[in-house]
């Protein structure tokens, strides 16, 4: 399988970013929280939708970024849809110095947006590229 290590990091970390909002679904679900529970059961779902459809092996030639706009737009929209269900930042003791932190989430976006699927495949057939055993 080509470029399973990318498969595996794009659905794992996505998946990852996303599974917060599976678990309070449950949570307040259980909670009776139902109207709650459920708009966090449709975004998590709505997540697994989108990994699937902005996945770069389906769209080699797409700059990674243009991949993860709309999961990133789905990832913060849910935290603020998720601090207005809960009650407001009060209710989890946030200020402005510690939501700023969530800046570093969008870190990939720098160190990799530029680059393509198709782009890592041409890196890893590089003729330049040393081979398993360290010559070229």
């Amino acid at each position: 399988m080509k470029h399973r290590g990318g498969k595996i990091g794009w659905i794992g970390g996505w998946l990852g970013g996303f599974i917060w909002s599976g678990l309070l679904s449950a949570y307040w679900l259980f909670q009776n929280k139902i109207s709650e529970g459920m708009i966090e059961l449709v975004i998590f779902i709505i997540a697994i939708v989108v990994i699937n459809m902005t996945a770069p092996w389906k769209h080699p030639n797409t700059k990674y970024w243009k991949l993860m706009l709309p999961l990133y737009f789905l990832l913060f929209s849910s935290y603020i849809l998720t601090v207005y269900l809960s009650g407001g930042i009060e209710f989890f003791g946030l200020n402005r110095a510690t939501i700023s932190a969530v800046i570093s989430a969008l870190l990939p976006l720098a160190i990799i947006g530029n680059r393509t699927w198709d782009s890592n495949n041409k890196q890893d057939n590089s003729p330049n590229k040393a081979n398993s055993h360290g010559k070229i």
